[in-house]
């Protein structure tokens, strides 16, 4: 038995070990076979995992160790450095390996059916390459910059909107092309990617570029991949998860709007792209440029703080690339003095007013869709709450029905109280529905047309409405943060915040942050080619040092002072935390498996690490569960990453009930 070769497979399966077989008796393996992706039995079921290494012993006894059904050789082996990338991703987060690799492969190369060879397809060709237009000095600056070093070196890229940031990847792009070398761009959400795609398509046309996002569908996704796997595709276009596409000539990475949340997985393993593509460039010695008119504050920390030590350059675009766009004037109204009605004050009004006048177009951007966030009898106090959350039922007038933003439960709008029985329910506060409904009403002239998840529920229904905008079928937007950022619309000249304050005051203390990258993406909307723009913020506290901030387009100062506090308080980037989450039908068993985790400490903890109280979420009921957490927290990331590494095997070692689920999230965005 002991010429039986080993093989050591990693399946997508919760569990942190990787399962040995053999090597099929008529098939010998050999180094170069590491990398494939194998069929092997799994119990009563067959699986397809990845061979990972041939060791030469095995903690099974080499009789019982069942033989591999069969290589997978329809496609080039997963190269070395992608097996890096998704091990650091593992060890890092605290996520099983086997978990880590295979959830990266398209699903189709998942299925235990092997993939039949597909014959090569180039890129179609559009026709002559797009012409580059002129760079300001700031972009020649900041390119000059990149270029002049070799090897691996993050950049920061901040640049108010409109400043040119998307030229200056291009151009990069053309440089990595020259080399021989592949390109990766990412950006946060899906409705980024068609203007952008057309973009990098009209400039490159014989490059192969590729996307790769969930909307694509299975086989175009695969296909895709294959193209970024065999080197056929040199330019790669994707959301988070591209960020594992595996590369053979990857040449440089680019982080489009890197401060935004969609680029942390917020299920399964809980990875942050953007952190993952810094790694990735260190390891592959190539530059990474992270790109935004408003950075996050840790890579601004990592940018300009001292004791960063400059793991970050910053480069700055301070003035629109277009000749004879200047940022939008921001003036603040303050609603104590010039009263709201349905919503929208005077002055809103009569700046709407100017712009149908002139046959321009305005954006009012409030973050919240549906007509009304609740639905309540004045008689006895009645709210649509929904049975399964502890959040709103919100009105969705349009299709009368009450939804759920949170775990998708709805139901019919009742004829009349639940409770008492009274008919004259009433909608309280605000959405995107109910403001489109006003606006309709005040402007009956206008064109309105409202742009959320709602309405732009797919990808092509999103490029449907942005072709509308952008041919000037639309006088009024009326939208959320689905229009805040990467649209260039020359036609709109205002934009309105509605109802920005209660983020000021919120319970999290990433609320600001959040709120400014908001409402200053939102408002370089507005006069992007010749037209002024200006941006109106309606609310009760003109005075805030943030919307002080936003007027003079000063995010260094804004950053300065969150930074400050930040420090003072402990918070991130000056502190690294975990947070253990668990859920469960009743709170007490949630919180019963936390106590029991805060009690099971390593053996030597020390003062590296410091404990909070089990507490319920902010959201502490979602889809019938209740949800607990418990926070660990750490001023050396490394004392932090040695503690988890400990602590994780006895949480796993804790027996609670089988309705319990717990998961661990390193560097969390939400509290």
């Amino acid at each position: 038995m002991s010429s039986l070769q080993i093989a050591r497979v990693a399946l997508d399966l919760p569990l942190r070990s990787l399962f040995d077989y053999r090597a099929p008796d008529e098939q010998p393996l050999s180094p170069t076979d590491v990398g494939y992706r194998v069929r092997v039995p799994f119990g009563t079921q067959r699986k397809i995992g990845i061979l990972v290494e041939l060791p030469a012993t095995s903690e099974v006894s080499l009789a019982q160790l069942r033989p591999i059904d069969c290589v997978l050789r329809d496609l080039p082996p997963l190269p070395t450095d992608w097996f890096r990338l998704t091990e650091f991703c593992a060890a890092y987060y605290h996520a099983p390996l086997g978990q880590v690799m295979l959830s990266t492969l398209p699903a189709g190369l998942r299925a235990t059916t092997a993939v039949q060879p597909r014959h090569s397809r180039k890129a179609p060709l559009v026709g002559s390459a797009q012409q580059a237009p002129p760079l300001t000095a700031e972009q020649q600056a900041s390119l000059a910059a990149i270029t002049a070093a070799a090897g691996f070196h993050a950049y920061l890229l901040h640049g108010v909107t409109g400043s040119g940031k998307t030229e200056v990847y291009l151009r990069l792009i053309e440089r990595a092309l020259a080399g021989g070398r592949q390109s990766l761009l990412l950006v946060p959400e899906i409705n980024l990617t068609p203007q952008l795609e057309g973009r990098v398509a009209a400039r490159f046309p014989s490059a192969g570029m590729v996307s790769l996002h969930s909307e694509l569908g299975e086989a175009a996704r695969r296909r895709n991949w294959q193209a970024a796997l065999t080197g056929e595709a040199r330019i790669v276009l994707g959301t988070r998860l591209a960020i594992f596409t595996p590369l053979p000539d990857l040449g440089l990475i680019v982080v489009d709007e890197e401060h935004d949340a969609s680029f942390k997985q917020q299920d399964g393993v809980r990875y942050s792209a953007r952190d993952l593509a810094v790694f990735r460039a260190r390891q592959m010695a190539i530059p990474i440029v992270l790109g935004s008119a408003t950075p996050s504050l840790e890579s601004w920390a990592n940018a300009t703080t001292s004791a960063s030590r400059g793991r970050y350059q910053l480069l700055s675009l301070h003035e629109r690339a277009v000749e004879g766009a200047r940022l939008p004037e921001v003036r603040r109204i303050d609603t104590r003095v010039d009263k709201t009605q349905d919503g929208l004050s005077g002055a809103m009004l009569r700046a709407i007013e100017q712009r149908l006048a002139r046959a321009e177009q305005s954006l009012l951007f409030l973050n919240r869709r549906g007509y009304a966030p609740v639905l309540a009898c004045g008689a006895c106090g009645w709210t649509s709450d929904c049975h399964r959350c502890a959040a709103n039922l919100v009105l969705h007038l349009s299709d009368r029905r009450l939804r759920c933003h949170h775990c998708g439960f709805e139901a019919r709008v009742p004829q009349a109280c639940p409770t008492c029985g009274n008919q004259d329910l009433s909608p309280f506060g605000r959405g995107t529905q109910r403001l489109e409904a006003v606006l309709a009403e005040r402007f009956p002239q206008a064109r309105v047309l409202r742009v959320d998840r709602d309405s732009a529920g797919s990808r092509k229904q999103w490029e449907a409405l942005v072709e509308r905008i952008q041919c000037g079928e639309a006088d009024i937007l009326v939208g959320t943060q689905m229009l805040a950022k990467g649209h260039d619309f020359p036609k709109l000249t205002l934009v309105g915040a509605i109802a920005p304050d209660a983020a000021l005051f919120a319970a999290d203390w990433r609320a600001p942050e959040r709120l400014f990258a908001q409402l200053m993406q939102v408002a370089g909307r507005a006069g992007r080619a010749e037209r002024p723009g200006e941006m109106l913020i309606q609310t009760q506290f003109p005075e805030h040092p943030l919307y002080a901030a936003l007027a003079r387009h000063d995010f260094p100062a804004f950053a300065a002072t969150q930074l400050d506090e930040r420090r003072q308080a402990g918070f991130p980037p000056y502190a690294y935390q975990a947070m253990l989450r668990a859920e469960a039908p009743q709170m007490a068993d949630a919180l019963r498996f936390l106590t029991i985790a805060r009690a099971c400490l390593p053996a030597e903890v020390g003062q590296a690490v410091c404990f909070y109280d089990p507490v319920p979420m902010r959201l502490s009921r979602r889809a019938s569960l209740e949800r607990g957490q418990l926070l660990v927290e750490s001023p050396s990331r490394r004392a932090l990453q040695r503690f988890l590494a400990q602590w994780v095997p006895q949480l796993e070692a804790i027996k609670s009930s089988s309705r319990l689920r717990w998961h661990l999230e390193v560097d969390p965005l939400e509290f």
